[in-house]
């Protein structure tokens, strides 16, 4: 992997973060007003509570994604189940020539090596 590669990579992750991070500072900030509105409104009745459950596991999802679940089946997992069906193809059929890659209209780095 390359610097290019790897300073895309690092640029996505910050992306994350920092949606997840503003996502996190909104919810913090809008639930409180919806707090404050609910006590002054109709204290007897905390409201304030549904939006504040239904937005969390909103949040708890979005962190799973960027802490969580995304070191497990986010792009390190992709690329080595790639190379691994890869190397399954290659070994039942080692002289047939690469398959074509989706959306490469055909055309790919082995392609004009085989004619």
């Amino acid at each position: 992997m390359n610097d290019q590669e790897l300073y895309k990579r690092a640029q996505e992750r910050v992306q994350q973060l920092r949606g997840f991070y503003l996502h996190a500072a909104i919810y913090v900030i809008v639930n409180f007003f919806l707090l404050l509105l609910n006590l002054l409104t109709s204290p007897s009745i905390l409201w304030f509570l549904w939006p504040l459950l239904g937005w969390g596991a909103g949040l708890a999802v979005h962190a799973l994604i960027v802490f969580g679940a995304a070191s497990t089946w986010g792009r390190e997992w992709e690329e080595q189940k790639i190379r691994q069906i890869m190397e399954q193809e290659r070994s039942r059929n080692p002289s047939q020539p690469p398959r074509e890659q989706p959306g490469t209209g055909g055309f790919n780095d082995t392609t004009w090596t085989h004619y």
